[in-house]
């Protein structure tokens, strides 16, 4: 095995940025912790979920013993009740940034939201029009009323790729298309596709590990399956007592929705673990759509390196050392 020594370049004009993504289950987070190590890397995390306190079963939260004395930012930093979006996302991880490049170290973005990290990795001005409370509520009620479906239907035909991109359910989002085009009078992936076009300001590698799909979907059952066995329901039923409801944002994510509507009576507890699975490789396949969409990543295939995480960390050292984000 060859032996590196890393550091900052010199004379980079660029700072240096990794991007480790990838699917849910796919196991970015102990192959990012060993990264960490080796190239002298603090890790940020772009995930939805692992932002809030007290939801470590169902976000799958990286825990202390994981973390292995490797700063993680971006964890542990919400209360369940607080907004999180792309505009505080962006805001906090460049305040890690700053942090982190002050302290001599190579960033290291982790997670599976990948409109964050795009958000982050090319500096993207997801422009905030001024808000009509009036009309926006009128979409909520008008999605409470008909569905999310309905609502997802309106934006068929002012905004087709958006239409195509963002799920259903995904409430907000949907809204936010349609508010953009109700107050910019064009569709905001238009708007998005432009920003998408700049370069970015960092020297980077956009990494996305992968597997094959079924034992990808094995693994997330089995994911599955251990956070009901490490206390899922107990820790819904906490969040619950702590007044936690459906329409709050940290609520809204996999694991917590379902768990929260068999405890409300919606299902019973194999039909809430059995939705949590189907939504989760729902969810693993969007991933991997909007990844496969996005300019400058390099994909590893774990299955061709005989899920061996020594050889796949050998391959991301080489590419880092060749596009010169690390010294060797």
């Amino acid at each position: 095995m060859t032996t590196y020594t890393f550091g900052l370049r010199c004379n980079m004009t660029q700072k240096p940025m990794i991007v480790l993504t990838g699917p849910t289950a796919v196991g970015k987070t102990a192959l990012s912790i060993e990264l960490a190590k080796k190239i002298n890397g603090a890790i940020i995390s772009a995930d939805s979920m692992q932002v809030y306190k007290y939801m470590d079963i169902g976000s799958a939260k990286v825990t202390v013993d994981e973390m292995d004395g490797i700063k993680h930012y971006l964890i542990d930093e919400l209360e369940p009740s607080d907004e999180f979006n792309v505009f505080i996302f962006k805001d906090m991880a460049k305040k890690a940034l700053n942090e982190i490049y002050e302290a001599g170290k190579i960033p290291i973005v982790v997670g599976g939201t990948g409109f964050y990290i795009q958000a982050l990795l090319y500096d993207i001005d997801f422009t905030k029009q001024d808000v009509d409370e009036s009309y926006r509520k009128s979409l909520y009620d008008f999605a409470n009323e008909h569905g999310n479906h309905a609502l997802h239907e309106k934006l068929k035909d002012i905004d087709p790729a958006s239409y195509e991109s963002i799920h259903e359910n995904n409430v907000k989002r949907v809204i936010r298309a349609i508010e953009y085009y109700h107050t910019c009078h064009e569709p905001i992936s238009k708007h998005n596709e432009t920003e998408r076009a700049k370069q970015s300001p960092y020297s980077f590698a956009y990494f996305v590990l992968d597997d094959v799909r079924q034992r990808l979907y094995e693994r997330i059952d089995k994911r599955v399956d251990i956070m009901v066995s490490n206390g899922l329901v107990n820790e819904v039923k906490k969040l619950k007592a702590m007044g936690c409801t459906s329409d709050m944002v940290s609520m809204k994510g996999i694991g917590y929705k379902e768990i929260l509507a068999y405890l409300d009576g919606e299902y019973s507890l194999d039909e809430a673990v059995d939705k949590v699975k189907l939504e989760s490789r729902r969810f693993a396949k969007r991933q991997l759509t909007w990844f496969r969409r996005e300019k400058d990543t390099i994909w590893i295939e774990k299955n061709e390196y005989s899920y061996d995480d020594n050889k796949i960390l050998n391959k991301i050292q080489e590419i880092l050392a060749e596009k010169r984000i690390i010294i060797c």
